[in-house]
């Protein structure tokens, strides 16, 4: 029998099949590529199983056609996959309790176009914005969305953005990650009321979230419309990319480096003719982004 993967809590998954779900364990050590990982079942992830007396197997899993990662921040050398076979990435971002950085955002960007991914960017807690709030905001969607990236600003507070939220998570499969504490969970209690999410607390030591999604679950909207609620990230580090590769994940500068005086080996660091600096100089590129890139390119530590 062939179904989706739906929750993995790392030794138990459960597998959707028209409809019902079957709690399975893995059998045998699965490896679905050389990349060392943590969870090589995970959710979303296409199996095939078979349902035994008092338990069932993931004999397989399918080719997948996407999938999102990062860095294990427990096993070094090792990624963790968040979710495959996505339509769309969706990332809950807040200015402030707790602050979502400019860098966290661009590697989940980054991470999502590896694939081309859509990406979405949701700014929340709009409730606690003032002036120069909005203003700085309004700032970071002119740079968003000029790279392709949807924007949208919410309040669980206040409902609003909540009907436009929902309407962008219609018929695919979306996965929602970000910061612990950035309404994540409370955004997705809003959108159905089946889905009874534990919301939790912003110290106010330290303005940080607490985990309160342990393991990655998918929720069935509808019969066409799901959204993966993942566990609070803190850190956001990038998987096996040469700073070549990760300059193609940068919309903005995948578009301008064949006119760079090295063409493709162009680093786009300190070498001389470089496209992306006279971009740079001319505004067409945010200084931000670029700043995000050499960071990546560097490896600079700029995951949080």
């Amino acid at each position: 029998m062939t179904g989706i993967v739906t929750k993995s809590t790392g030794s138990w998954y459960d597998v959707l099949i028209e409809g019902k779900k079957y709690e399975c364990r893995v059998r045998g050590k699965i490896r679905l590529e050389e990349i060392k990982e943590t969870n090589p079942v995970t959710v979303g992830d296409h199996v095939r199983i078979e349902i035994e007396e008092g338990s069932h197997a993931i004999t397989e899993i399918l080719p997948r056609k996407n999938h999102i990662s990062r860095l294990s921040v427990k096993k070094t050398g090792h990624s963790n996959i968040l979710a495959a076979n996505i339509d769309q990435a969706i990332l809950i971002a807040t200015l402030q309790q707790p602050r979502t950085s400019l860098g966290f955002i661009d590697r989940f960007l980054v991470s999502a176009e590896a694939f081309r991914i859509p990406q979405i960017l949701v700014f929340n807690k709009i409730d606690l914005y003032d002036a120069d709030d909005f203003e700085s905001v309004q700032g970071l969607r002119r740079t968003y969305e000029r790279i392709g990236v949807t924007i949208y600003f919410t309040s669980t507070l206040k409902n609003e953005g909540i009907e436009d939220f929902k309407k962008i998570l219609t018929g695919k499969i979306s996965l929602i990650a970000g910061h612990s504490g950035v309404g994540k969970s409370s955004l997705l209690n809003l959108i159905s009321p089946h889905i009874k999410q534990s919301i939790g607390e912003i110290s106010s030591f330290n303005q940080k979230g607490t985990h309160t999604t342990t393991f990655a679950e998918m929720f069935e909207i509808d019969k066409q419309t799901f959204v993966i609620d993942t566990p609070g990230i803190k850190e956001w580090g990038l998987v096996d990319m040469t700073p070549q590769e990760i300059s193609d994940y940068f919309p903005e500068m995948r578009e301008l480096r064949l006119n760079c005086k090295f063409g493709s080996k162009c680093l786009h660091l300190r070498e001389p003719g470089c496209a992306i600096h006279l971009a740079l100089e001319n505004k067409e590129i945010a200084l931000s982004r670029y700043e995000s890139y050499v960071a990546m390119a560097e490896g600079k530590d700029n995951r949080k």
